[in-house]
């Protein structure tokens, strides 16, 4: 079962007290309809009953799917002692681990594994879509705003990478960036049991890290 909790919030505009409910653990077989709200952002907004603003409550939350074998710790924070004790037989089934820090982090997470692709993946054809989308002198790099993934159809991957007043989106064979990973797979490598944060700043520090052995 999910787990929720009633607590007493303040309202970061009008500064009163409410009674709220929020979310510590979502079990995404049991409860479809959260799991929908977590990508959509939902389960995480509020709204003040005295002066009717409408704002996120982002708590620390464990989203769990055993049917695709993941589960996603969202926090700022590095995972309780209680949670890193699960990890090792998780990993053992096949589980992949992750932690996400922000709403955003977590719904996009949510959909790449719904869709069935690989994290680290997206984050590589997130990297290349940039880098490309700078060498056709599209843009800047100070113009981008946002890189996107969308969704992955008939093993071709749906990129966009997001400027002030453009943006450009990009069709990836999944089998270009297999062969990709598999050249330099050493690159990608990740401790499963760390729940690592794959993100922008991971793909570019594996870039970075590997610039500076070189």
């Amino acid at each position: 079962m999910s787990q929720s909790q009633d607590i007493r919030y303040t309202c970061p505009y009008c500064h009163k007290e409410f009674d709220t409910t929020i979310y510590t653990a979502i079990k995404a077989e049991q409860d479809p309809d959260l799991k929908e709200a977590c990508i959509s952002g939902d389960i995480f907004r509020h709204t003040c009953p005295h002066c009717q603003h409408a704002f996120m409550i982002q708590p620390p939350l464990v989203y769990s799917d055993p049917s695709r074998k993941f589960l996603i710790w969202l926090s700022q924070q590095e995972p309780a002692e209680s949670l890193k004790q699960l990890a090792q037989p998780l990993v053992k089934q096949g589980f992949k681990l992750r932690r996400c820090a922000t709403v955003q982090e977590f719904a996009e997470k949510i959909q790449i594994f719904e869709d069935g692709v690989d994290d680290i993946m997206v984050e590589l054809a997130k990297y290349d879509s940039f880098i490309e989308y700078i060498d056709n002198k599209k843009g800047t790099a100070e113009d981008v705003t946002g890189i996107e993934y969308q969704h992955t159809e008939n093993d071709v991957m749906k990129i966009n990478v997001r400027a002030d007043d453009k943006g450009m989106s990009f069709l990836i064979p999944i089998s270009v960036l297999e062969e990709e990973m598999k050249v330099d797979k050493d690159r990608f490598a990740i401790d499963e049991t760390d729940f690592p944060r794959i993100n922008h700043d991971w793909i570019i520090s594996a870039y970075t890290e590997a610039a500076g052995k070189a």
